[in-house]
């Protein structure tokens, strides 16, 4: 049967005698029932409901029609404001699929005996304004705002104000609606009431509206029963961060995560709950949008060592922090099992933004900042630097000034004065970036598509930048029937930085304040005569890397069964990097006559390809009080890293270092090729019993390319369980309890490629005109998996209606089976074996969550959170210790990351030299028996507070950082103070003279041997270790949207974003996080514009 819709006045001509004829009919039945109308329970037929489905009322009318003979007459605009319908799967009459879709207390249902119905708008009765009035609080009697207050089954409604107050017109036959997250709805028929009073209680199960990625499986709060911390979207883009690891230092419990340079593209180093492998890997495992993300860095230590520490180049530089939707951290046994032997450090998930149905949207944002380092070390002006190298050289007996120290012999100017730290690493590194993306779809389908470009220059001398181009796709397919479901997400980065040749930070602290100028009148580089090494002569050579990365993961799930999903992930990762170091010859004195000969040439490639298949099989199964979720699933990847590193030198002019091939000589330092292969099988079995209890089984068989035939798989299992007490007590102020715990096994296999087999090294000699081989490593196919037994017991609490949560754990981690890479005399041939050692590390610790809603007003809403985490780290057991060749690097009951230092006792007033504690009494001072003080540089405390504040269309973030740790201080690395080298200010605070008791020994040009061995022994003494606890204001934001003309189509929002804005320490050794040597992180100040169209 045709429906035939009448729309107001657009009617077409061709119609119009069919529509006169029925409005005729139409008519004639009204005269003749009167104003009786025929109500559509006389004719009441029934239609089937295919399957579960959200509809518009014209669907709902077409649904109708094509089962019956019914014909709909109604005005276009009655139903504008109508929402959506949901229909459930079954069989339904039709005037009650009418009344359900259309509040008979806003729609007339009129029908005729030949299937005629007329809908009509109601005129609703006028009621004086807030005829409905009423104050909306908790169940302590606080107003609440906010509350939502709808007439059910309507589009009409309120909200409290900030004291609980609402008034709503409504009809005596009407129901109200009282909603709120986590409370229970409320309904109230209004009858004759004018004052209707409402008390919200709490709903624990509202926290199962928040899900949480778990990788294979996604979990509510509230059921969940392994560890998981999680940061979003919101907390992300609020700091001018280029990495996503940057986003999360100090807003997780138990995630130590610590910047190792300041300069764009650097690396970051990560431990969850502590170092827990003495020689293995202690990385985390990286999961993005489902894909294992190898976080090796394809860095060269040749290449690249000197500016970036260790060439560790952080992999995740590639993913664009404002493309994050949110980042999970897995910790415990529980939450990590399930991915074996790759989770055994914790599992990091980072899920990228997808699209929303509804309307495209087109997102613009631009922003801009500058960036300076956080902190600088306090040295010797020009007056007191001379001041000591005159001293010393009085100490030592000098009276007429050596030719070479130019500093204080008259060369130099002495009343010049350069403050280096500024003029080498203090100037102002730029940033911008622009972003744009797209999104929408519609209820089956969904997409989203952004890309970001970034600059970024540096803070030394010179031109120097880091660019970056991000794109990023994604789609979401799923079938009408919702059987079929597809994702696919891609992406690719291209990466190029530009910087020196060289870090510029250790120089900065070691020049005299009174060197000689930079530059020359004419301006080239000043080399005073050759009395000194330009600094800015390390900026004739240059660092570039590019990278490239392409990034691809696809889902496809199918509805095999009721209750039961066939699932196929399926992943690609490609990285290509390159970089390149170039030293002319221009880089030294010109007084010396060299050329491009000499120059030389660094080049390095790395390139990364994976692939990842993981086919999984889901069941479900829900009855009233019990359900069941079988996870059944298989990996199966494969990896190939190739590395090549080349030295060329011997150039025709510096015009060809880019290019190796014109090089005289060329070496390869450094060619590997790893092939890397996991195989694992893996189960989880999930059981909850009246939302109360709740059970979870997790096993995995790990197989790894890594161990020989014999031990390559490998079983790791774990149990966790959750208890909800809450559900059983009647406390007022206690809405949720829950007691959680977890114990597994998981295994670590983070070793190189290939250690089981016997290995040979290619020897730059040949013998008879062969290539030589020189033995590496000895056949050992006997060492297995380390082995990782964690355990956690956990409370969460919910107070007050939900304004306070306070979360609570306990962890213990004990970590066996140790890989060790053992060294072997030299009459084997071998330098070393990789095996197993009976060897224990324990990690421990207490860690807190508490989450406060302070104000919950319509208008202004403040919350704050503060976590803490407690870790303790100590090794429990190393069968020989005392023997071996670990034996003056670690200590049983001590924490791994130790230093054995000499004891400090102070300054001999007598000799005015420092004094060391002889350990084992014997009158002398000797490198392994007297080094035993114990220098523990692990964080004894982590902890983060999040203030945030909104207000109207303005918002306000803060976020602070702790940390409670020892830390190398000012005087590491640095020469006896009098030499021809700056110094911390400290060491005015010197011996002068017999009986002088002071933290700091007399000065010395270095002439004086006690003097000199004396300082030696204190660079390897407790004296450069130094309290290094901070507070740092770590991040601070502050937004307005502005309120634009049409606000359904349209934002723009304007922030100021800080980052590293403030420390607050006693440490003196510069920033209490740097890397000696290198560019301390740097204080970040940038201006956000974000336009949605």
């Amino acid at each position: 049967m045709e429906i035939k819709l009448i729309k107001g006045l657009a009617i077409h001509a061709s119609h119009l005698q069919n529509i006169i004829a029925r409005t005729i009919l139409l008519l004639s039945c009204t005269t003749i029932f009167g104003f009786s109308p025929n109500s559509l329970t006389s004719q009441n037929p029934k239609i089937t409901i295919d399957q579960d489905r959200t509809v518009t009322i014209f669907e709902v009318f077409e649904i109708i029609g094509k089962q019956t003979a019914c014909t709909f007459i109604y005005q276009s605009n009655i139903f504008k404001d109508l929402p959506k319908i949901k229909l459930k799967k079954g069989t339904v009459k039709v005037n009650e699929l009418l009344q359900q879709c259309l509040p008979p207390a806003d729609y007339a249902i009129t029908t005729t005996k030949d299937n005629y119905i007329t809908i009509t708008r109601r005129i609703s009765n006028v009621f004086p304004q807030g005829n409905i009035k009423g104050v909306v609080t908790d169940s302590l009697g606080m107003g609440m705002a906010g509350v939502n207050i709808i007439i059910k089954n309507t589009s009409k409604g309120t909200q409290s104000d900030l004291d609980g107050l609402y008034s709503i017109i409504a009809h005596p036959s009407d129901t109200l609606v009282f909603t709120y997250m986590g409370f229970k709805p409320r309904e109230v028929a209004v009858g004759n009431q004018a004052i209707i009073n409402v008390i919200m209680q709490p709903d624990a199960t509202s926290l199962d509206q928040v899900v949480i990625n778990a990788g294979y499986y996604k979990v509510s709060d509230r059921e969940k029963t392994g560890s998981i911390s999680r940061v979003m979207a919101t907390e992300i883009e609020n700091q001018p961060v280029n990495n996503p690891l940057e986003a999360l230092q100090g807003r997780m419990p138990g995630v130590d995560i610590v910047q190792t340079s300041g300069v764009a593209g650097g690396g970051f180093t990560v431990r969850i709950r502590g170092q827990s492998s003495i020689l293995a890997g202690n990385e985390p495992l990286y999961i993005i949008d489902g894909l294992p993300y190898n976080s090796q860095s394809l860095g060269s230590q040749s290449a690249s060592g000197l500016i970036i520490p260790g060439a560790d180049i952080s992999p995740l530089n590639a993913i664009d922090p404002n493309s994050i939707e949110s980042i999970e951290v897995l910790k415990d046994a529980d939450a990590t099992a399930i991915y074996g032997s790759r989770g055994a450090n914790g599992v990091v998930l980072i899920t990228t933004k997808k699209g929303k149905e509804g309307k495209t949207r087109f997102t613009i944002g631009s922003s801009t900042g500058i960036a300076h380092i956080t902190r600088k070390i306090k040295l010797l002006n020009t007056e007191q630097y001379l001041t000591m190298r005159r001293e010393a050289f009085a100490n030592d007996g000098i009276t007429e000034y050596p030719a070479t120290a130019y500093d204080v012999n008259g060369t130099w100017n002495q009343k010049r004065y350069t403050d280096w730290q500024k003029t080498l690493i203090g100037g102002t590194a730029r940033f911008r970036d622009l972003d744009a993306a797209i999104s929408g779809g519609n209820e089956n389908t969904q997409f989203r598509i952004d890309g970001r470009y970034l600059n970024e220059t540096t803070v030394y001398p010179g031109d120097f930048n880091y660019d970056r181009v991000n794109l990023n796709s994604n789609l979401q397919h799923r079938s009408n029937d919702d059987r079929f479901q597809l994702g696919f997400t891609a992406g690719y980065t291209l990466e190029n930085n530009l910087l020196p040749g060289s870090d510029l930070s250790g120089v900065a602290l070691r020049l005299a304040p009174n060197a000689p100028a930079l530059h020359t009148e004419d301006g080239a580089l000043n080399w005073e005569n050759s009395t000194w090494t330009n600094p800015l002569a390390q900026l004739e050579g240059v660092y570039n890397n590019t990278s490239k990365t392409l990034i691809g993961s696809t889902i496809l799930q199918y509805e095999m069964l009721k209750n039961l999903d066939l699932k196929v992930q399926m992943g690609y990762r490609n990285s290509n990097f390159e970089s390149n170091n170039q030293i002319p010859h221009t880089i030294y004195d010109p007084a010396y006559g060299l050329d491009s000969s000499v120059s030389q040439s660094y080049l390095h490639t790395g390139t990364h390809t994976s692939f990842i298949t993981e086919p999984q099989i889901n069941w479900t199964l829900k009855r009233e009080n019990h359900s069941w979720n079988v996870l059944l699933g298989a990996t199966f990847q494969s990896q190939k890293t190739d590395q090549l590193t080349l030295l060329g030198y011997g150039f025709a002019n510096n015009g060809f270092l880019e290019n190796l091939s014109a090089a005289n000589t060329l070496i390869i330092l450094n060619e590997d090729s790893y092939q890397y292969k996991y195989q694992s099988f893996f189960a989880r079995l999930n059981y909850a019993f009246k939302k109360q209890l709740y059970f979870n089984l997790t096993g995995r068989r790990d197989g790894s390319s890594r161990f020989s035939n014999s031990n390559r798989y490998g079983n790791f299992g774990a149990i966790g369980a959750a208890w909800i007490f809450s559900e059983q007590l009647n406390v007022p102020w206690l809405n949720f309890g829950k007691l959680r715990g977890s114990y597994g096994i998981t295994g670590n296999d983070q070793i190189a490629d290939y250690q089981y087999l016997q290995n040979y090294f290619l020897v730059d000699h040949s013998y008879d005109g062969n290539i030589g081989l020189e033995p590496a490593r000895i056949y050992n196919p006997n060492y297995q998996w380390e082995e990782n037994e964690k355990r956690e017991v956990a409370l969460e609490l919910g107070f007050f209606n939900g304004a306070l949560e306070l979360s609570t754990a306990y962890y213990n981690n004990r970590s066996s089976n140790q890989l060790i890479d053992y060294s072997l005399p030299a009459t084997t041939g071998f330098p070393s074996i990789q095996a197993n050692l009976d060897a224990i590390v324990e990690n421990s610790g207490f860690e807190f969550e508490l989450l406060g809603r302070m104000v919950r007003k319509e208008h202004f809403k403040w919350n704050s959170s503060l976590n803490l985490s407690l870790p303790k780290n100590k090794l429990v057991a190393f069968p020989g210790l005392e023997n071996s060749t670990y034996s003056n690097q670690f200590v049983i009951g001590e924490p791994l990351n130790i230093l054995k230092l000499y004891h400090l006792t102070g300054v001999n007033p007598e000799t005015g030299l420092y004094e060391f504690e002889d350990y084992n009494g014997d009158d002398e001072l000797s490198g392994l028996e007297d080094r035993q003080y114990l220098a523990d540089l692990s964080p004894k405390i982590l902890a983060g507070l999040s203030n945030s504040f909104t207000y109207h269309n303005w918002s306000f973030n803060l976020f602070l950082q702790y940390v409670k740790k020892d830390a190398l201080n000012e005087y590491f690395g640095t020469e006896p103070p009098g030499t021809m080298s700056n110094q911390p200010t400290g060491v005015l605070d010197r011996w002068q003279a017999t009986g002088d008791n002071a933290p700091i020994q007399q000065y010395t040009t270095g002439l004086n041997d006690g003097a000199y061995t004396a300082y030696s022994r204190f660079s390897q003494s407790n004296g450069i270790i130094s309290d290094a606890s901070f507070l740092r204001l770590k991040s601070m934001s502050i937004s307005y949207s502005l309120p634009l003309a049409n606000k359904k189509t349209r934002t723009c929002k304007v922030s100021l974003m800080g980052q590293n804005l403030f420390t607050f320490t006693n440490f003196k050794g510069g920033d209490p996080e740097q890397t000696k040597g290198f560019l301390p992180p740097l204080r970040r100040i940038s201006l956000q514009v974000q336009f949605q169209i």
